[in-house]
């Protein structure tokens, strides 16, 4: 069996932030401009309004099967996770997502050429024990990728936990919290690199 990685989607591999982008435009008729580069959420991101009632519902109602199957790649991810499992490693993307959209979420993956052909489906939350720390306990990865610290609380410390920093205005991964993974990187390419180089000469 080969040694297994597990990867987040958002954030990791799928870049949400232009697929918020391009569904805030579906909805509304208009393309928002970007106001702060450096902010980890979209709606930060991107000049738009904070939205409740019909505006909200509307909203929503466009994050569907069709959404979750269109996002595209963030660059470099496709390249590192190929590296990734041309060294020997199955891919493996554990995700905070609605069990419903996970047929969607995997042929977005396939779609955009990810060597991924496993998709978990987890909740979300921010408890003391990271919602994804079952499925995790299950795979048994040598290395769990994420964006978001608080996905990284109470696994087990044989799995390797590298934090993907990404954007720092409003990012919860800027904290002292931090310095309980064992690695930070700037993107899964950058982590690609560090671990390939790290484990280079092990068989795996």
């Amino acid at each position: 069996m080969k040694p297994i990685i597990c990867l987040d989607g958002d954030g990791v591999l799928l870049d949400f932030h232009e697929a918020y982008r391009q569904v805030w435009r579906k909805a509304f008729g208009v393309l928002p401009e970007l106001r702060d580069p450096l902010a980890y959420w979209p709606i930060d991101r991107w000049d738009v309004r904070r939205l409740d009632g019909e505006e909200l519902i509307k909203f929503r109602a466009h994050f569907d099967v069709g959404f979750w199957s269109a996002i595209p790649a963030i660059p470099g991810a496709i390249d590192a996770c190929l590296r990734l499992t041309d060294a020997g490693y199955e891919l493996v993307c554990v995700t905070a997502l609605e069990t419903r959209f996970q047929p969607a979420r995997l042929q977005n993956l396939r779609d955009r050429g990810f060597p991924i052909e496993r998709v978990v489906t987890t909740t979300s939350g921010d408890s003391d024990v990271s919602p994804k720390a079952a499925a995790l306990q299950d795979l048994r990865p040598v290395a769990f990728v994420d964006d978001y610290l608080p996905y990284m609380r109470g696994l087990p410390s044989y799995i390797h936990t590298a934090l993907i920093m990404r954007e720092p205005n409003g990012s919860p991964n800027a904290c002292s919290e931090r310095e309980s993974v064992h690695s930070c990187h700037a993107d899964l390419a950058e982590f690609a690199d560090w671990w390939l180089a790290k484990h280079h000469n092990q068989s795996v």
